[in-house]
């Protein structure tokens, strides 16, 4: 942790080398365009059962993208991709129209008593050993026989791909994980899982790898091992050899689809550092219809971002109108494939419409709309949190909260931004296609609530008063990083590069 003179010194820096330091304050002039009505008025669109959940590759998201871009060439924003505001790619959507486990003398129900995660092809029924083995060290290898085996794994607060990957090379031939406490959690995810049932899981095309990987909750592991959980635990800590192995028998039959989907982009171009981009994101995809056809209308998940980046280019349109362009450039990302895992992030950064080199930053904003558990019995509610701002740079934190203190006095709240958050939000929206490319970010972000994905994300539940202050903290942001004379430098390390 630096210092107090540090931090002082720095601080002192960020204003002074604030454009608007002793000048007229045009970023509050731009600020207050940003309107709880206006947002409202898009996300009342966006989140309707007319747009349908905006499932990627659907039809709702296609409507979606064209509401955007109505919005964004009615501010004169341009589109950066040979004039066109989208950036098309494909998807293969991966079903599996036969997926079985059994455990012992237990048959597993799908999407209830265990989800398919891994990935597997496979023409008939495979027979082996359950084998316990917690925690994928080289200790723990060196007590249990893997090879041939399904591996059992505790992966709590652990890099899963990781673990998989361990056990994997060393010759297991499948994996039954945990990776969250508590049976309540596990229910979310399953029931997720149940309502896309059907759809597909989709990806970047890819052959297949024979990684049956299958997901229980931690007490169903205990049963399945006949083993009581903190039994199990120290097990993986100590000595997982002591865990009798079970008998298991799982098959995976995979189909095979294509989508098309796009990015949606507008720009708008800087004026004397107009090679410098920063990027403002969100995702305007959620996860459609449920199996039971339920809409998952997706309010707060991500309908809140993509209002929120609306308005702020509308706001920075507007300056530019009047004469005040930024001196960086600014592209207004939105990307589809979040849902899936990043996807769209992950194609911008493969396929960059401008050097990342030349990318400053990334201000990404993923549900902004409403009050978390943390807070929802606060005397204060007016609260973000804020993940990711001060590890690749110095400065980008502290030009933050500069602008909190200056405008809009919220509670700037940095808990999920610890390298062990068990929840790995950090990991789990479309900044972290930027950061692995080691371009600085800031994660704006409200919590999880009941309605996470759920039919119930709903716009009367939105809390627009909160989200107008929400989304103008991150305006006067962007309108620093985007006018001061010198970018954010990258002087820290990068430890959070693997999902």
């Amino acid at each position: 942790m630096k210092n107090k003179s540090t931090l002082v010194a720095l601080f002192v820096f960020v204003v002074f080398s604030n454009p608007i330091f002793g000048q007229e304050d045009l970023s509050l002039k731009y600020a207050s365009t940003i309107q709880s009505g206006d947002l409202k008025k898009h996300l009342t669109y966006l989140a309707s059962d007319e747009l349908k959940g905006r499932d990627t590759g659907s039809e709702g998201q296609k409507l979606a993208a064209d509401y955007l871009i109505d919005f964004y060439k009615a501010n004169d924003l341009k589109g950066p991709v040979d004039g066109s505001y989208l950036q098309p790619f494909q998807l293969s959507s991966v079903s599996w129209k036969e997926v079985s486990l059994k455990i012992g003398k237990t048959k597993l129900t799908l999407n209830e008593d265990f989800v398919f995660v891994g990935d597997a092809d496979m023409k008939r029924n495979k027979k082996t050993d359950l084998v316990f083995l917690g925690l994928a060290s080289d200790e723990n290898i060196s007590k249990v026989k893997v090879e041939g085996k399904m591996v059992g794994l505790w992966a709590i607060g652990n890099n899963v791909g990781q673990a998989i990957n361990k056990v994997m090379d060393a010759g297991a031939i499948g994996a039954l994980i945990v990776t969250m406490e508590g049976q309540a959690n596990f229910d979310r995810m399953a029931n997720r899982y149940k309502s896309l049932t059907g759809k597909g899981r989709m990806g970047f095309d890819k052959p297949t790898e024979q990684k049956p990987v299958f997901m229980v909750s931690s007490i169903k592991m205990g049963e399945l091992f006949e083993t009581p959980v903190d039994v199990l635990k120290e097990a993986a800590k100590n000595d997982p050899s002591v865990i009798p192995s079970q008998k298991a028998v799982f098959k995976v039959v995979k189909q095979k689809d294509y989508v098309d989907t796009e990015n949606v982009m507008a720009f708008l171009e800087g004026t004397d550092k107009k090679e410098e981009v920063l990027v403002i994101s969100s995702h305007y995809d959620h996860i459609g219809v449920s199996s039971t056809g339920e809409i998952n209308n997706g309010a707060d998940d991500d309908g809140s971002g993509t209002v929120s980046v609306m308005e702020i280019a509308e706001a920075f349109a507007q300056a530019a109108r009047d004469g005040y362009s930024p001196r960086r450039s600014i592209l207004f990302l939105n990307v589809t494939g979040e849902e899936k895992g990043l996807l769209g992030s992950e194609y911008y950064s493969e396929n960059p419409v401008f050097p990342l080199e030349n990318t400053v930053n990334n201000i990404n904003i993923d549900m902004v709309g409403r009050i978390d558990y943390e807070y929802q019995d606060a005397e204060n509610q007016d609260y973000v949190y804020v993940i990711g701002s001060e590890m690749l740079s110095s400065q980008l934190k502290i030009i933050n909260e500069y602008n909190n203190i200056t405008y809009t006095n919220l509670i700037l709240d940095y808990r999920y931004d610890a390298e062990d958050d068990p929840n790995r939000f950090y990991y789990r929206s479309d900044h972290y296609n930027f950061a692995k490319h080691n371009i600085p970010v800031i994660f704006f972000f409200n919590g999880v609530h009941d309605d996470y994905h759920r039919p119930t994300d709903t716009v009367d539940k939105i809390e627009f008063d909160l989200m107008e202050k929400r989304a103008k903290l991150i305006f006067h942001t962007a309108w620093d990083l985007a006018n001061r004379e010198n970018r954010t430098p990258v002087d820290g390390t990068n430890n959070r590069t693997d999902r």
